[in-house]
């Protein structure tokens, strides 16, 4: 399993925690420093329905100063990963693979049912 994290983030720290107390091995990775490759950026694209949006940290002040409110719609679906795979803070977190489950945020629900 892998969690892209920010180690300031405290939805972070509940998805860490939350995976800890289930008991699960993990791999985590600093999303800052090393960000999700465009090819798990396409299998999470994937696991959330084509939503490309979904997968920006739209609340960040990347997001803002680039003025991806209104830039994005107007990307194509290649664009828009590469953006993301070359800047992690634009990238919305937690990101983590469970298995063959791509989730994005934290939802207590949603990771129990990822970790099932």
């Amino acid at each position: 399993m892998k969690i892209y994290t920010y180690k300031n983030c405290s939805t972070c720290r509940k998805a860490v925690a939350h995976l800890k107390n289930a008991g699960q091995d993990f791999e985590e990775i600093p999303i800052r420093d090393i960000p999700p490759t465009v090819e798990e950026l396409k299998r999470m694209l994937k696991a959330l329905d084509g939503d490309v949006k979904a997968l920006f940290n739209r609340s960040g002040q990347d997001y803002r100063a680039l003025n991806l409110k209104d830039q994005l719609p107007q990307m194509s679906e290649a664009e828009a990963l590469t953006l993301l795979a070359s800047n992690g803070n634009l990238v919305r977190r937690p990101f983590a693979f469970i298995g063959r489950n791509g989730v994005v945020g934290y939802d207590a629900k949603v990771w129990d049912d990822a970790l099932k």
